[in-house]
This record gives structure tokens, C-alpha cells and sequence, in this order.
């Protein structure tokens, strides 16, 4: 085993900026505009947590720029010229910051005169020189240089580690040509000056050539090209630029860093305890405060709180997905009982079980996983069952393992009968890992689960919608812990054993170890969610919503199979025919998706014109060149038909049927929740939001989405929901006008943007007008319009012109829109939503465009999601009130289809439209339609 000691560097002023961006506008009062934000202080403390939790340290300090210029700006007065002042509610954190990185054992740097990269440099290569192994945690590239055999660079946000291997690996470069490589790419963060047009690839490939940058130098005569030129016309510079991408390592640090070169004042510190406390509830963070107190009871009591709490002046919609109060506080607030020891216990025998069932009977929150037999949960049938009450504690209660070396388990049945009374009490507080799915394992099991109040996975989705929301990820990012994978236990593709097969230990220690986990993530989440209302209610929202897309996803859609098999056998027969008719066209028979075949018929035998080549050269044939030689030519339009009929039959007509429940004949989608970033459902096996509906064949599948004998299918949708939430949003005069006095918007806008009366408006301006109403609403260009019109570019930018002088608030709400966006990173959904737009600032002009045309849309898409969430379970709770008999069945888009008993389509015509247009106030009524028909498609 090593002696060897290790130092930990952290680049303070790296974190920061990524705690900044990344964390929630927490303030120390919560929802005060004039309090003092702490979101970058809270993300600190995550951060500095996770990295003392996964990296052991015995010296350790924490970096930060000082204020005030150094070296480089005498040498360079334009270095950092570009860089944006910091922002002032970072600024008012950075003291704090300071403050709280001491207390929890870290010595704190910020040394005036030299940038925090220096400080690093200097004392990571004074470590090193006396063999201490060293570690730098930062995610700047330009660190890179220092890596050698003692020290590491390790990026804890996305787990990158740059060691001589990793750096080499990425850059192309060893550390070593670190410096050259920087010195010929330049640095743009830094306004430091490269080589003109000499990228990654080249610099590397030049330095690896020539072995160093003086070599390049002096052979610069022999680059041949543009890159050449400038190389030699920047030679001049390139000592300078050099000097400025140097990380000195020498630095005087004596005065400041007291026992240089022993390093001993640095050693890791104890965290005090009582200074953190006191910091954590000056600044409004309580759950860290809770975690440092020595009384569990208060803690855990405070963990099972309700997702969300109605508080004075909240608006009704709170209602709609509020918890309901709990009963039994004293029991809710009891101590845990003391848990069986050990850290993970496996559940053999009955006594054992008494225990863990006591224990969970008076827990204030119990996180519970399911190992199951399948990934579909209409099909899945439990395994086994874990537990976990508290951190380190849990337990597992295998229940269909099998095998010769199998131990003798509990009988399943009379397990979840002993069970259920606990499962299925909402007092008792749950927490999950994508909750939705163990309930319909339960419910497989005749077991309605009440009482889940809080969901990880649905909590990272609120958070940090642009991340991913696996609980091994999650673990890492917040936790900084790692376990066991599925396919650690099972195995991949092929060779992939069920879970039945299983080892009885390794089951428990992975299934353990998930419930562990979820309960730790959620004492680092719930906290960030907590102190932010805007947050917490979106929160709350969707913790609601996932209880009404349960009950939608548990009744599913009844299929009528023949009417399928009919539409199959039709489009089949059409298939072979628009096949006949491309031979005859092409004069030859050949392969309708060879992309090669197609090139030589449509090129070289037919003469048509090339409209655009693949990334290899060849001429290309993909669905875009297809449409735009089709407006010319009669083959590539039998082959855009032939296409759609083909995906129409595989996708649907051939394979609904097949998807439907055996012992329910019906087809039950699942509907992921934590995918979308604007907040929006995406449906599969099957996908009820791609059926393709603007052709009569795809609008046909519909019909085979039927009621049973007595019922009928009824269909409530949003009317131009989005093009209502512009005119909120921007408070358009005109539109909001529009709206309240029951116009055809579309028409009012032709009558606006063609200077005509509204009953003069032709329908061919009213289609013009629809197109930029919604083109608009997407962030659509000029190009765009004009493409999608069918006119010059120069005609469809005279007319957005038109529409933004007659509609100036929508112009005002897109301008100051990017503004925000490119200032904060994200947009907002009227209800507080985040939407993160990682490229809103990207130098690829390109990327940044279509940044700028989702910062426009998200918005509206984002609330539009939000309102037929709330419309979801707000009629998802009127329906348990009143009418159980109506089911509701789908959510698609801005519609909710519903299958009900003749008798009850009054009510729905009714009641339905109502519910849904009272979710919210916005400054224009919503308005909901309702059509009803013995199928899906007559229900429109």
C-alpha cells in the first residue's frame, strides 16, 4: 500500500462560475427580489461536498482569482478584453463563498497579482518535486500543461480525467507540447491571439511533425498554404502569445501560503460544525442545516414534508396538484425504529421481515426500488423489494430468485399481502427513482401504492432539465458515488440473464444500494427545490402529473385489430402499385431505397438536377432533395408517397394490434415524463404523438382507436394554445384584442399584415398569415418563411416587417427574449419552468441561431406543457370526484382524449372545456373544444 501523500487543488474560480450557472436563483429570502442570491454559495457546497467524498486528500486548498490586474495585462493590455464583468449577484456570493469553503476544512487562496492558474501551477509543481501526488480539480483545458506522473487534472462535472493518457488522447498532443499547442490555437475566453485559421487538428499535427513549436518555427518556410502565410505573418507574435498561455510555476507564494515548500498549513481540515450551521440558516439552506444536526427526528420529519405546501397568496391552480394533508403526524414524526444492524440486510425469514415492517411503519420517508422481470410495466412482475430509511441502511427481500445455489425465500404473495396495508396507506411517506414505474409493477400485483411523495428522477427533471436523470448519474454528479450496474449483474445483448438469475447477494447489494442512493440524492435535491418556489411548484406539478399519467397509462385504448388489418392490406396494395408506377417512370425496375440506384436514375438517366451532395462527395437523395425535385419532377413523388406508406404501415397499421395487452386487448403507452427540456410528454410502444395526421392515410389510423360497446371516445383540445401564450407574454395589444373580442386570429393578423378589412381577407392570405403567426411563434427566419410560402425571401421579409410594426410587442417580447437568454442561460415558462440553452452563446454561428429561435419558442412550448399538465390533473381530479365512469385515456400534444359511457357525453361537453380553461389566468381566455365519436378520428 502507498505512503504517499496527496494534494488536492481545486480551481475555486472554475467552480464558482459553474455553481453560478448551473444552480437555481436561490436568495436568502426566498421569492424577495431585493434579498441576496446564493445559488452559486449552495452549488459550492455540493460541489466541494462531492469532491472531499470521492477524492481523499491529505492537503487540500481552494483557488480563486483575486480582483485586480496581473502580469499579462502589463504585457497584453487587450488580454481578457472580451471577457463580460462579472455578474453582480455572483459577485455579492464570492466573500460568502469564501467563507463556507474554510469552514467545511479547506485553506482558501486569492492571491492579488496572480491569476488562480498560477497559484495552481506554483504549488502543484512544488508538491510534486517532493513526491507528493497531486490532483487538480477543474474543468480548464488550459491546465492540461502541468499534467505529468505526479499530477492529474479531473473534471468531477462530467468525470473526465486528464492524467499524460488523457491528455494526449484528447488533444492530440502529449502535456509537454501543452504550451506550444495553446500558443498556435490561441485562447478566445482570453482574447489571446492564435495563429490566424489554425485550429486543434492542425496545431497538433504540425507539433507532432516538427516535435516543438521552436522547431515549427524554424522551419516555417517549409508550410506550405494559407495556414503557412500565417504562420510566418504571426511569428512576430507568437513569443508574446506564448509568454500569456504559460502557467508560471514559480510564483513567490511564501507570504501568503505559510510552511512553503512543506505544505503543512494546508493539511485537510475538520469541518466546523457550528460556524456551518450557523451559516447555512443565515443563508436560508436547511436542509444542510438539518443534515449537520444530531437529531434525526426533526430531520427526517422535515424530509417527508409534501413536495409542496400551499402558502398565502398562491394562486387556485396550487390546488390541482397540492398533496393531500397527512394524517397521523405523531407517527409521521416518530423516531425510526432502530433498523436491523448491518449495512444491507437480506431478508430471509419472517422475524427479520417483522423488523424492516416495523421499521417502515414509523419512518417519516422509506425509499423503495423493485427488481423486476421486465422493463415493460404493464408486463413486469417483481423479484424482489428494497428499502431504505435512513443513509447506509437498507434492505432487501428477494422473492423470486432462482437456481440451484438460490436460498429458500419468503412466499411472494403472502410478503406483499403483509405489505400492502403500508404500501397502499398514504400517510406512510415513499420516495422513488421514477416512481410511475413501480406502481404499475405493484398495481401488476393487485397493489395500489399511495403515498409517494417525492420522485429523484422527476426532481433532477425540475433542476437541470439539460442533464440526464438516471440514478447512476445522479449519484455521481450529486453524491460523487458509483455502483454496481445492471449490466454488472446480468450481463449485456445475448448473453443477458434475467434477473431471477441473479445471485441472492449481488441482487441485494445492487437493489440496496439503488434505494440507498435515491434517498441520499434526494437529501442533496429536495433542499435546492425547497428554497426556490417557482421550482417547488413546477415540482409539485410534476409529481401530480405523475400520478394522472399512471391512471391514463393503466387503461389504456382499446384497438379494433380488423379495422387495422384492413387499412394494412390497403396500403399494401397502394405500395405495389406507386412501385409499378416508378418503374414505368424510370423505365427499369430497381431498388426504392438504394440511395446508389437512385442516384443513377435520377442522374444520369433522367437529368435531373443535383440539389446537394453528401458529407462523401456522393449526390444525395434524402427526403429533402426528394421533396424539392418533386415540385418538378413526377418519380421523386412517388417515392416521397411510397415512403410514407411504408413507415405508416411498419410503424402503425401492422404493428398496433400486436402491441395491445393480452388480457386487456388494449394498447397502454408509456409516457416518459424526464425527456423533453420544454417540459413536454413523449409517448411510445406505441408513439400516439408521430402518427402522421395531415395525410388521409394517416389520419385513417385513428379510427382503429375505438370504445367498447356502450361508450364513446371523446376529444378536449386547446385551441391555438400557443399563439394565446405569445399574446400573454408579449402583451401585444393587437393580439391580446384579437383574442378577447373572438376573432379569427389568423384572419385579424392577414387583415393587419395586408392592410385589408378582416371580411376582405382572402383565404389565401389568411393561409399566409396562419404560416407566419406560427412560423413566428418558431423563431422562423425570413429564408424559412419564404421556403415554406413559396415565395422570394425578399417579399417574406417584407411581410414579418409588416407584422412586427403592427404587432411590436411580439418584436419587443423575441428581442428582449435572446437578451435575457444570452444573459442567464435559460428562458422561463410563465409558471417558472427552466429552459436551458447551452449553445445561446456558442461562437458556431449556426449553433447560436438555432439557440436564439428555441429561446422564442421554448416559452410558449414550455407552458403550453405546463397547461395540459395542469388540465391533466385538475380533470383527473374531478373525475375521481364525480364521474369515475370517465376515463381519461391519452395526452396528446394539447389534447386529452377521454373513452365514457353514452350517458355522461353531456357532462363532458360541459365540464371538460371548463376545467381545462380554468387551470390558469392569463391576460386572454383559454378555450378548450370537445368533440365526441365512436373512434379517435371521428372525435375530431
Amino acid at each position: 500500500m502507498s505512503n504517499k501523500k496527496t494534494l488536492v487543488l481545486v480551481d475555486g474560480s472554475s467552480y464558482l462560475y459553474r455553481a453560478f450557472h448551473a444552480m437555481p436563483d436561490l436568495r436568502a429570502v426566498p421569492g424577495d427580489p431585493t434579498s441576496a442570491a446564493t445559488g452559486a454559495i449552495r452549488g459550492m457546497i455540493n460541489m466541494m461536498q462531492a469532491l472531499r467524498k470521492e477524492v481523499h486528500a491529505d492537503y487540500a486548498a481552494c483557488i480563486f482569482d483575486a480582483s485586480g490586474p496581473t502580469f499579462r495585462d502589463a504585457i497584453y493590455p487587450e488580454y481578457k478584453a472580451q471577457r463580460a464583468p462579472m455578474p453582480d449577484d455572483l459577485r455579492t456570493q464570492i466573500d460568502p463563498i469564501h467563507e463556507v469553503v474554510r469552514m467545511l476544512g479547506w485553506t482558501v487562496l486569492a492571491i492579488p497579482g496572480v491569476e488562480a492558474d498560477d497559484v495552481i501551477g506554483t504549488l502543484a509543481v512544488t508538491a510534486a518535486q517532493q513526491g507528493i501526488e497531486v490532483i487538480v480539480s477543474s474543468g480548464d483545458k488550459d491546465l492540461s500543461q502541468l499534467v505529468d506522473e505526479h499530477i492529474t487534472i479531473i473534471d468531477t462535472m462530467n468525470g473526465k480525467r486528464r492524467d499524460v493518457a488523457g491528455v494526449t488522447a484528447e488533444f492530440g498532443v502529449p502535456p509537454h507540447l501543452m504550451v506550444d499547442y495553446q500558443t498556435l490555437v490561441g485562447d478566445t475566453v482570453d482574447n489571446v491571439p492564435g495563429v490566424p485559421k489554425v485550429g486543434p487538428k492542425t496545431a497538433a499535427k504540425w507539433l507532432m511533425e516538427y516535435g516543438s513549436l521552436a522547431e515549427l518555427v524554424a522551419r516555417a518556410g517549409e508550410i506550405k498554404g494559407v495556414a503557412g502565410e500565417n504562420l510566418r505573418n504571426t511569428l512576430d507574435w507568437l513569443p508574446t502569445g506564448r509568454q500569456l498561455v504559460t502557467i508560471k510555476t514559480d510564483c513567490d507564494l511564501a507570504e501568503h501560503v505559510a510552511g512553503l515548500p512543506a505544505l503543512d498549513a494546508m493539511a485537510m481540515g475538520e469541518q466546523q460544525v457550528d460556524g456551518l450551521r450557523n451559516f447555512y440558516e443565515k443563508y436560508g439552506f436547511k436542509g444542510l442545516a438539518r443534515a449537520l444536526g444530531a437529531a434525526a427526528e426533526p430531520a427526517a420529519a422535515a424530509e417527508a414534508a409534501p413536495a409542496a405546501r400551499k402558502k398565502a397568496g398562491d394562486t387556485d391552480t396550487a390546488d390541482l396538484f397540492a398533496e393531500p394533508a397527512a394524517q397521523g403526524e405523531a407517527a409521521a414524526a416518530a423516531a425510526v425504529a432502530p433498523a436491523p444492524k448491518g449495512r444491507y440486510d437480506t431478508i430471509l425469514t419472517w422475524d427479520e421481515f417483522d423488523r424492516w415492517l416495523a421499521t417502515l411503519h414509523v419512518a417519516p420517508l422509506t425509499a423503495l426500488d423493485t427488481e423486476t422481470t421486465s422493463l415493460d410495466e404493464m408486463r413486469a412482475e417483481i423479484v424482489g423489494i428494497s428499502f431504505s430509511v435512513e443513509p447506509g441502511a437498507a434492505a432487501y427481500v428477494p422473492l423470486r430468485h432462482e437456481g440451484p445455489e438460490a436460498p429458500a425465500q419468503l412466499p411472494i404473495d403472502e410478503v406483499l399481502a403483509r405489505l400492502k396495508p403500508w404500501l397502499e396507506d398514504p400517510r406512510h411517506h415513499k420516495l422513488g427513482q421514477h416512481t410511475k414505474y413501480d406502481r404499475h409493477v405493484f398495481a401488476n400485483h393487485g397493489i395500489e401504492v399511495q403515498g409517494y411523495v417525492h420522485d429523484t428522477m422527476l426532481q433532477s427533471y425540475v433542476l437541470e432539465v439539460h442533464k440526464p436523470h438516471g440514478l447512476a448519474s445522479l449519484a455521481d454528479r450529486h453524491l460523487g458515488r458509483s455502483g454496481i450496474s445492471y449490466e454488472d449483474l446480468c450481463g449485456k445483448g445475448a448473453h443477458q440473464i434475467p434477473f431471477a438469475q441473479v445471485d441472492v447477494a449481488k441482487a441485494a447489494e445492487y437493489s440496496c444500494e439503488d434505494s440507498d442512493q435515491t434517498l441520499d440524492v434526494h437529501k442533496a435535491l429536495w433542499p435546492l427545490l425547497e428554497a426556490n418556489e417557482k421550482l417547488s411548484a413546477i415540482y409539485a406539478l410534476e409529481m401530480a402529473s405523475s400520478e394522472a399519467l399512471y391512471r391514463i397509462e393503466r387503461n389504456g385504448v382499446l384497438i379494433d385489430a380488423p379495422t387495422l388489418a384492413n387499412q394494412s392490406h390497403e396500403l399494401g396494395q397502394r405500395i405495389l402499385q406507386l412501385e409499378t408506377e416508378a418503374y414505368e417512370i424510370a423505365g427499369q425496375p430497381f431498388n426504392l431505397s438504394s440511395p446508389k440506384q437512385l442516384g443513377e436514375i435520377f442522374f444520369d438517366k433522367l437529368g435531373m438536377p443535383v440539389v446537394k451532395k453528401t458529407a462523401t462527395g456522393a449526390r444525395s437523395t434524402d427526403e429533402e432533395v426528394l421533396e424539392k425535385l418533386a415540385e418538378d419532377y413526377p418519380l421523386p413523388a412517388k417515392l416521397l408517397e411510397h415512403r410514407s406508406l411504408v413507415k405508416l404501415k411498419g410503424t402503425y397499421t401492422d404493428k398496433l394490434a400486436l402491441l395491445a395487452l393480452p388480457r386487456t386487448g388494449r394498447v397502454h403507452t408509456h409516457y416518459a415524463q424526464a425527456v423533453a427540456v420544454t417540459g413536454r410528454l413523449s409517448s411510445n410502444d406505441p408513439n400516439l404523438q408521430n402518427i402522421p395526421i395531415r395525410t388521409p392515410e394517416g389520419r385513417r389510423v385513428r379510427e382503429a382507436f375505438v370504445a367498447p360497446a356502450g361508450s364513446v371516445i371523446a376529444s378536449a383540445d386547446y385551441s391555438q394554445i400557443e399563439l394565446r401564450i405569445m399574446a400573454h407574454i408579449s402583451g401585444d395589444q393587437s393580439l391580446l384584442h384579437a383574442f378577447h373580442a373572438g376573432l379569427d386570429v389568423h384572419r385579424a393578423t392577414a387583415a393587419e399584415v395586408f392592410g385589408v378589412a378582416v371580411d376582405q381577407v382572402t383565404s389565401e392570405q389568411r393561409r399566409y398569415a396562419k404560416v407566419i403567426n406560427f412560423g413566428l411563434i418558431y423563431g422562423m427566419s425570413s429564408f424559412g418563411l419564404a421556403k415554406n410560402l413559396g415565395i422570394e425571401t425578399k417579399a417574406a421579409a417584407a411581410y414579418i416587417d409588416k407584422y412586427f410594426q403592427r404587432y411590436p410587442g411580439v418584436k419587443q417580447y423575441m428581442d428582449e427574449t435572446k437578451a435575457a437568454a444570452k444573459s442567464m442561460g435559460y428562458v422561463e415558462t410563465v409558471f417558472g419552468r427552466r429552459l436551458y440553452l447551452p449553445e445561446i452563446n456558442s461562437p458556431n454561428g449556426p449553433r447560436r441561431s438555432g439557440a436564439e429561435r428555441a429561446a422564442i419558442n421554448a416559452p410558449m412550448q414550455g407552458t403550453a406543457a405546463d397547461l395540459i399538465k395542469m388540465a391533466m390533473v385538475a380533470v383527473q381530479k374531478e373525475l375521481d370526484a364525480h364521474k369515475p365512469q370517465v376515463k381519461m385515456i391519452m395526452q396528446v400534444h394539447d389534447e386529452l382524449v377521454f373513452e365514457l359511457p353514452e350517458g355522461e357525453v353531456d357532462w363532458v361537453r360541459s365540464h371538460i372545456p371548463r376545467l381545462m380553461a380554468e387551470v390558469a389566468s392569463l391576460k386572454v381566455p383559454l378555450l378548450a373544444e370537445v368533440g365526441v365519436g365512436p373512434n379517435w378520428d371521428k372525435a375530431h
